[in-house]
């Protein structure tokens, strides 16, 4: 795995680089081949003594630390006296979205095989070229960027994990998540359902927003990655390397997301996530390149806040290949987020049942966490 590791770095240099500030103060990824920070440890049981892993402070033990570390990618190899192992894995998100991410780990399973490498990362920063004459057809100030005077009023991460807070893992079969489907879809006024996605974002929505009792006239949006490889025009390969996301808002006052029935909460998250398209994306461009400095604006995305009650915050991780990763054993047999309880921060992932249904992991404070599970399941 070592090997498979050195190899993979050959192919994907920024992962061995460092950041750093070129000539004119912009964030840049020096690749100077410093390498990354491989760490092997040991647990004195099996690994069937410790399933099944449950969201908790001990996941915090399978992998290393981010806080303090220049290396912008650490492994932890922990191997289980059954000779089973976990591979903990702690990666720096200023240099790659979860596609890239997760593209790489199957390359690594590659090298670790023997295989070529493939597909080989798409690098051309061309796409990113702005229009001549540019045109700003989107507001993205307070969406993409801020000044840096409202930055300092954003929580940090640190100070929003809490005591209280429990990271709840929640099974949705896919029985379930067909009637979701169904029920979000209906009065959609078109012929073609909601995605699988859509509905159950606004689902959980709602039923956030019912446990933990959020005033009526209190507006409550969601914060939802959208990848732009395939929104954009020509489109990106999937292979691109680095971070193509950029964000969609669907709010509501929470008195009109409890009033209405499931299918309105569904249409305001398609519509926003629709809004986000090629144009969307070519008026960030032309904005990021001619406005944010002239304004002195800063990326919202490196202001490291986390989405905090009211609002959500949600990461899917639905269709990133985990589960083509074999380092030469066969591909994982289960694959979780680590312990993050920021309340508000939710992820959604395919169960490694591989039935169709899919884990959702909800932090949410203890004073809310009964009513939560008494409604989680109701489809009314």
């Amino acid at each position: 795995m070592e090997l498979g590791l050195k190899k993979v770095l050959s192919v994907y240099r920024e992962w061995a680089g460092r950041l750093g500030k070129n000539e004119d103060g912009d964030l840049v990824i020096l690749l100077n081949d410093k390498g990354v920070r491989l760490v092997e440890a040991s647990a004195e049981c099996t690994l069937n003594q410790a399933m099944p892993f449950k969201p908790s402070m001990s996941l915090l033990a399978l992998h290393p630390s981010w806080k303090g570390v220049e290396e912008l990618v650490q492994v932890q190899l922990t191997r289980f006296t059954c000779g089973s192992m976990v591979v903990g894995f702690t990666a720096n998100h200023l240099v790659a979205d979860g596609n890239s991410t997760s593209n790489f780990l199957v390359a690594w399973g590659q090298a670790c095989r023997g295989l070529e490498i493939y597909p080989i990362p798409f690098r051309n920063r061309g796409i990113f070229s702005p229009r001549d004459p540019p045109r700003f057809e989107f507001e993205h100030r307070g969406m993409e960027f801020t000044s840096e005077k409202i930055k300092k009023d954003y929580p940090s991460v640190d100070n929003t994990i809490m005591d209280d807070i429990v990271v709840h893992e929640v099974h949705f079969s896919f029985e379930f998540l067909a009637k979701l489907k169904a029920k979000a879809s209906t009065m959609n006024g078109t012929n073609k359902s909601y995605s699988t996605f859509e509905s159950l974002v606004a689902h959980l929505w709602r039923a956030i927003t019912k446990a933990t009792s959020l005033g009526g006239l209190e507006t409550t949006h969601v914060r939802i990655s959208v990848d732009g490889r395939a929104r954009l025009n020509p489109r990106v390969p999937m292979e691109y390397f680095g971070n193509l996301v950029l964000w969609a808002f669907p709010s509501a006052k929470a008195k009109d997301l409890l009033r209405e029935p499931l299918p309105y909460a569904a249409k305001l998250i398609h519509d926003a996530v629709s809004k986000v398209n090629n144009n969307y994306f070519k008026s960030f461009i032309d904005f990021a390149t001619y406005k944010a400095e002239q304004e002195a604006l800063i990326p919202t995305a490196d202001t490291n806040m986390s989405a905090m009650y009211p609002n959500l915050e949600v990461d899917s991780w639905l269709r990133f290949p985990f589960y083509d990763v074999d380092f030469g054993g066969g591909c994982p047999y289960v694959f979780m987020p680590s312990y993050l309880p920021a309340e508000g921060t939710m992820f959604l992932l395919p169960s490694f049942v591989g039935d169709g249904s899919i884990d959702a992991f909800i932090p949410l404070s203890q004073d809310n966490l009964a009513s939560f599970k008494q409604i989680c399941y109701s489809l009314d």
